[in-house]
């Protein structure tokens, strides 16, 4: 099972991007599994889509969660740390589009990046969301705990998803106060609030396509500063990005929104031919202007 090629190629594109091995997120295994999902393997099937022209990594029946740190080069290292949260609607992982691939541009931008390969596909009885936000919560609080050890500042921890992933995001950003879990050691007393918050076409932030946020979603004047992109021929639908700003701007929570004519769903990183693939470079400079790529401040001697 933890042998099986596909799970061996993602092993190998961590740890050729510069990455420590993948942690356990639960020291004695994740809230409420049973062991009776089947196997994780790669979920790819023929016919399936190749954005920028590459197959994608789909990983599916994951019941170990784990976190995997990538470090940026000593000298742009700013400090800055972004937990990442591949799509996959809830039932499978896009482990290189959506993760391996982000934490190479984050890297580069000197952030930390910080890879959740989090519980898929949802639980019988179960919210879709609710294996899933524990995940999430618990890689900010150990993002947190280690801050000393992985070099990173714990007050410029942020979360990005997509797709699905960026739904978990945004939950991650509303859902902080309480553990959707009890505590297991000593990283579930650090907070799990990111600081700031990237989603990449979001999903499931809106019921349907009406103005209304889905239920689970209640946006404060606590909720951190977001960032937003969607394009509006995007088949999940634009309107998760606008009513979502509408309702950060109405909390009066800074955010900023990038709409796009064209690029559809899913694109990642790729090449596409597309205006949406600048947003890499949007985000970095809404990163810069709040601070959170700042250069490292010396230590005291």
């Amino acid at each position: 099972m933890r042998n099986s090629p596909a799970l061996l190629f993602v092993f190998l594109a961590v740890l050729t991007a510069g990455a420590s091995e993948p942690m356990p997120l639960w020291p004695n295994g994740a809230p409420g599994e049973k062991g009776d999902i089947g196997a994780e393997r790669d979920m790819t099937k023929p016919g399936d889509g190749l954005p920028g022209g590459k197959p994608v990594i789909r990983i599916g029946n994951v019941s170990a969660p784990t976190l995997a740190v990538f470090r940026p080069p000593p000298d742009k290292d700013t400090g800055a740390a972004v937990v990442v949260c591949p799509g996959g609607g809830y039932a499978i992982l896009a482990m290189d589009l959506e993760g391996t691939e982000m934490c190479q541009w984050l890297n580069s931008a000197g952030a930390t990046a910080l890879l959740l390969k989090y519980r898929v596909p949802v639980r019988k009885g179960l919210e879709r969301y609710t294996a899933p936000l524990q995940d999430a919560q618990r890689a900010l609080g150990l993002a947190r705990y280690h801050a000393a050890e992985w070099h990173v500042d714990p007050r410029r921890i942020g979360i990005m998803g997509f797709s699905a992933g960026a739904h978990l995001s945004a939950l991650s950003s509303t859902h902080f106060e309480k553990r959707a879990y009890e505590p297991v050691d000593e990283a579930d007393q650090a907070s799990c609030r990111p600081d700031f918050v990237m989603l990449i076409y979001p999903a499931y932030l809106t019921r349907e396509q009406g103005p209304v946020l889905a239920p689970e979603l209640t946006v404060t004047s606590n909720t951190p500063p977001t960032f937003l992109v969607q394009t509006e021929d995007d088949p999940v639908h634009v309107e998760n990005s606008l009513y979502y700003y509408v309702a950060l701007k109405n909390a009066k929570v800074p955010a900023e929104m990038h709409l796009f004519a064209s690029g559809g769903h899913g694109y990642g990183l790729r090449e596409s031919g597309e205006a949406v693939i600048s947003w890499p470079k949007r985000a970095e400079e809404w990163m810069r202007g709040l601070g959170v790529l700042e250069a490292k401040k010396p230590s005291p001697q």
